[in-house]
């Protein structure tokens, strides 16, 4: 059990027994204080939740810091090679893009180039025409135009083949119904799990269930079993690799969609990366264009992030000496009326560090209420908060109050009352003994 000193421990209890005497004084100083401390809590908390927002976003389109990652060149031996090693092995998944039509035969889909419904003009989100795309130099040129077909009722998505789950790596956020289930057979009926994006299309319109995927042996019938939140704007599909490759047995880089095949690895993965890497240089693969990066979100955001929390921070620190000004007025006054009982003390052999000791014990107590208060009170904001946009912005229904803020509101409350109580503090330790003769 941890014992405090006696002249600590004197401190604190009369300390604590003149707050008590000073009730209205005291409650004057916790509101001239009380916001800067929960300035710099908010100021705190906001940087932490933000933080906490951006890395979850970042995620979601690259992945969990630590992930590596390795782009596969556009040549159809490298890329089957890669499929066939990492499926199955834990800690490593396989992701393929395509680009599918899913609704009526021989029509312009809806969002033609997978553009969000909300913007469906194309061109940027895909390509607004045909390329010819060369395997070996992955070059790509537009092919002569040809006659467009009327728009019907079909949609186009990016289409992710994956060779396990995903979310390893990517934490994607679960809407309704199921994700995919990487065990047992391969269907021939593609199973798809579509983000809220794709969803919006299903929703507005009534879309066939036909699937076409350039290079496909033919028009696959899929099912959707899932929505998920994956933070895209784009209209995406993901779907079992294997499934695709009932229909689609070998693939080629005019059937790529994006950077083509991206290989995730887990930090404890190394031996399959390693294969993954002796096999593509065995077929020829230059070992220069087999590169693997590790993912390193939080650093990436962290530089930005730590310049808005220092400007707020430096507007917090203001307001907060507005409340050590504060305590220390009331803290002069304080010791101005006690002038006869101080000089008493010292009388009876009380020494002036007990005396400093007693007055800074009352303003870091004060200081510690405080910040006891604007805590509480930030912890309430951010479950209101959270409560009231948890269905606008998901993140925030799992979000608590950040550790952080507290300790910060702590330490803002403790320098605010330190600093606040060291001049009367001071002040009260040179009180002379013959003051005691005007009582």
């Amino acid at each position: 059990m941890i014992r405090l000193s006696g002249r600590l421990r004197s401190a604190l209890i009369i300390g604590g027994q003149g707050i008590r005497s000073r009730k209205l004084r005291t409650f004057l100083s916790m509101i001239s204080l009380f916001l800067g401390v929960l300035a710099v809590v908010t100021v705190q908390a906001g940087a932490e939740t933000a933080k906490t927002l951006r890395l979850a976003d970042l995620e979601l389109h690259v992945g969990k810091d630590g992930t590596r990652q390795m782009y596969i060149p556009p040549m159809p031996d490298a890329m089957d090679a890669a499929l066939t090693t990492v499926t199955g092995k834990p800690g490593a998944v396989g992701m393929l893009g395509y680009q599918a039509i899913i609704g009526e035969p021989d029509v312009l889909p809806i969002n033609q180039g997978a553009a969000p419904f909300d913007n469906n003009e194309g061109g940027y989100y895909g390509p607004g025409m045909p390329m010819n795309c060369d395997p070996m130099t992955g070059m790509c040129r537009p092919m002569e135009p040809v006659a467009q077909p009327p728009r019907g009722q079909a949609i186009e998505v990016v289409l992710q083949g994956l060779t396990g789950d995903v979310r390893q790596f990517r934490p994607f956020r679960p809407v309704s119904g199921d994700w995919l289930d990487f065990g047992g057979d391969p269907s021939y009926s593609p199973r798809l799990v579509i983000n809220k994006e794709a969803a919006k299309g299903f929703t507005r319109y009534q879309i066939p269930a036909e699937m076409r995927v350039e290079g496909a042996t033919a028009n696959p019938t899929p099912r959707i079993i899932g929505v998920v939140d994956d933070g895209n704007p784009q209209p995406t599909a993901y779907v079992r690799a294997d499934e695709m490759r009932n229909w689609m047995p070998k693939p080629s880089a005019n059937q790529m969609y994006g950077p083509g095949l991206q290989l995730l690895f887990a930090p404890g993965a190394g031996e399959t990366e390693a294969l993954v890497i002796r096999k593509l240089t065995g077929l020829g693969v230059p070992q220069e264009m087999l590169h693997v990066e590790t993912i390193n979100a939080r650093k990436d955001i962290a530089g930005e992030l730590a310049i808005i929390r220092w400007i707020f921070l430096g507007m917090a620190a203001l307001v907060l000496l507005i409340g050590v000004a504060g305590i220390l007025n009331v803290g002069l006054a304080t010791v101005g009326e006690r002038v006869e009982e101080f000089a008493l003390r010292r009388a009876v052999g009380t020494p002036r560090s007990l005396l400093a000791g007693i007055v800074l014990a009352e303003t870091l107590l004060t200081g510690l209420l405080t910040a006891a208060a604007a805590i509480g009170l930030a912890v309430v904001a951010l479950d209101v908060g959270a409560g009231l946009l948890g269905s606008r912005v998901p993140q925030l229904q799992e979000m608590t109050f950040p550790w952080q803020a507290g300790v910060a509101g702590v330490i803002a409350g403790l320098v605010a009352g330190l600093l606040g109580g060291l001049i009367p503090a001071i002040r009260a330790a040179r009180i002379p003994i013959a003051t005691v003769m005007r009582a």
